[in-house]
């Protein structure tokens, strides 16, 4: 007999229906920014993977950085890419719990002209089925900026792996179709 939260994602697997399919054979053009102190392209183990899955998926990467875990430098990359008309996403890894270095939601949640509150309590319960209370440290967010989305996840291989996998790619050409005009 299944537990009860094995029934629960039972039912909820059988209720998720698309309301209207994405329309195939668009390719979303991200931008990927690692935001560590200390971390370098070859230990980056979290951008590579992201850089993977988006590309095992169809999607582009025009853009790949790391930047220090600095407000300034996290809002200035956000800026920048904002105005690339080849950039649809930027994801964002690190940063997001509550240490003192960790301001990637701090730098960015302001600059969000729409918040998607929706990613972060998804990407929050799912986080809770694999490691507990623990979740709850993350502030883990995603909205539109200047038309472009925006997601800020941890920067963890199991953070990454379940947002990409479970979160972001399954939306991802629908809300970019929804910002495009």
């Amino acid at each position: 007999m299944p537990k009860t939260t094995d029934w629960n994602l039972v039912i909820l697997s059988r209720m998720v229906t698309h309301p209207h399919p994405d329309r195939s054979g668009i390719t979303v053009n991200c931008a990927l920014i690692t935001v560590s102190d200390t971390r370098q392209p070859e230990t980056d183990l979290s951008g590579q993977l992201i850089k993977e899955l988006i590309l095992s998926a169809g999607h582009a990467v025009g853009e790949y950085s790391i930047v220090k875990d600095e407000p300034i430098e996290i809002r200035t990359q956000l800026e920048l890419l904002a105005q690339r008309p080849d950039v649809d996403a930027v994801i964002f890894n690190g940063g997001t719990g509550i240490a003192p270095r960790d301001t990637t939601y701090d730098a960015i949640e302001n600059l969000l002209e729409k918040l998607l509150p929706g990613f972060g309590e998804l990407f929050r319960w799912l986080s809770y089925q694999e490691i507990g209370s623990r979740a709850l440290a993350s502030r883990a967010v995603a909205g539109v900026y200047q038309s472009k989305l925006v997601f800020s996840i941890p920067g963890s291989t199991a953070a990454v792996k379940l947002a990409v996998e479970k979160l972001i790619l399954p939306e991802l050409v629908h809300l970019v179709t929804q910002l495009r005009p």
